[in-house]
């Protein structure tokens, strides 16, 4: 049975041969080194002025208790209270929307699905919205952003859910077009509350949110959204041969000794929680779950045991990059962190879809 739930490599006759695989433990462990180099990085640089031995020095007595002088405690805290904080944020947010990708995308059987072809970050910008332009749970202080932000997300998927449902179960037809249908629903509320509110500085804050931004990243943000993608991955890597299956059709995985609608509701429910978790701390950033996965099964082929394996690492360190640009490029003034994953992943995405060997959705 092992077997037979390993994905299908894909080769049409006479056509390209399929692109190798690389070996796994080699990449997860460049993979790993060059997160931890790029998390390095991501608290070095910066428009302040910082010098690398300061950076180094102050997470060691960041991360082991030590002392610094009192004329550092404004360096200090632009590195352990700013930098670092943001930089993990960034790791967290990647490597979830990465995951997330992966799962939705067998879960519709979809090449072109990402974590918000469901509606869930459009959700989850109607309260985020609700408390930048309005004020709203303004009693909940520095969590009324995310909180709003998560139950938005919560009710759109539950929203979702009651529309797409059907007595036959969940259908990956009519998932993608309601989540979509869903999606420019809550956009235009979005959009209708930016228009209305009176305060400039807040719609540009709103936009700023809606466009994906890790400026707002605290240590409270950080164990939250970690905790909701090391459990949603941890779930998607004991559901890999499920996910194999379901990839195949629903045929062919009820065959296998697969129930597809039950594994759909549950992948829904990973997916949309997930998905609300990390946009209600980063705001809405496209392109990751939609580019990652495609380029770690061009690595390590279709299944899914080694595509989640890969795909969190190699997420994470794209959106730490991405993140160091936004802050870099035109600083001090930040860009927006969807302006730059859309940037690099529109032709990144032409190139693999015009690479002879990969079709999309398969191997």
């Amino acid at each position: 049975m092992a077997t037979l739930l390993k994905a299908p490599v894909s080769r049409a006759p006479g056509g390209p041969p399929p692109p190798r695989r690389l070996p796994l433990p080699p990449l997860l462990g460049g993979l790993g080194a060059a997160l931890l180099v790029s998390l390095v990085c991501a608290v070095g640089l910066g428009s302040a002025g910082v010098t690398w031995g300061e950076t180094l020095r102050f997470l060691r007595a960041g991360l082991t208790g030590g002392t610094i002088a009192p004329d550092e405690v404004s360096a200090y805290a632009i590195v352990w209270e700013l930098r670092f904080p943001r930089a993990l944020l960034a790791a967290v947010v990647g490597a979830g929307l990465s995951a997330i990708g992966v799962a939705v995308q067998a879960m519709v059987r979809n090449a072109l699905a990402d974590p918000f072809v469901l509606g869930i970050s459009s959700g989850a910008a109607v309260g985020a919205n609700a408390v930048l332009l309005f004020g709203a749970l303004g009693s909940l202080g520095v969590w009324a952003l995310s909180g709003a932000a998560f139950a938005s997300a919560l009710a759109a998927m539950l929203l979702v859910y009651l529309a797409a449902r059907t007595p036959q179960g969940l259908t990956p037809l009519r998932l993608v077009l309601t989540g979509s249908a869903m999606y420019y629903g809550f956009s235009a509320v979005t959009t209708l509350m930016v228009f209305s509110a009176d305060r400039g500085e807040a719609a540009r804050s709103a936009m700023m949110w809606l466009l994906g931004s890790l400026g707002g990243a605290t240590w409270a943000s950080v164990p939250i959204a970690a905790a909701a993608v090391l459990a949603g991955l941890g779930y998607l890597l004991w559901s890999a041969r499920g996910l194999n299956a379901l990839a195949m059709g629903d045929e062919t995985a009820a065959a296998l000794g697969v129930d597809p609608d039950r594994l759909r509701r549950r992948l829904f429910v990973v997916a949309a929680a997930v998905t609300g978790a990390v946009v209600a701390v980063s705001g809405a950033i496209g392109f990751v779950g939609l580019m990652v996965p495609h380029i770690t099964r061009m690595l390590v082929g279709a299944d899914h045991r080694r595509v989640l394996a890969v795909a969190p690492l190699l997420g994470a360190v794209l959106l730490v990059w991405v993140d160091i640009v936004s802050r870099l490029l035109l600083a001090p003034v930040e860009l927006p962190v969807g302006v730059i994953t859309a940037i690099i992943g529109v032709p990144c995405f032409v190139l693999l879809m015009r690479r002879r060997g990969y079709s999309f959705g398969g191997s």
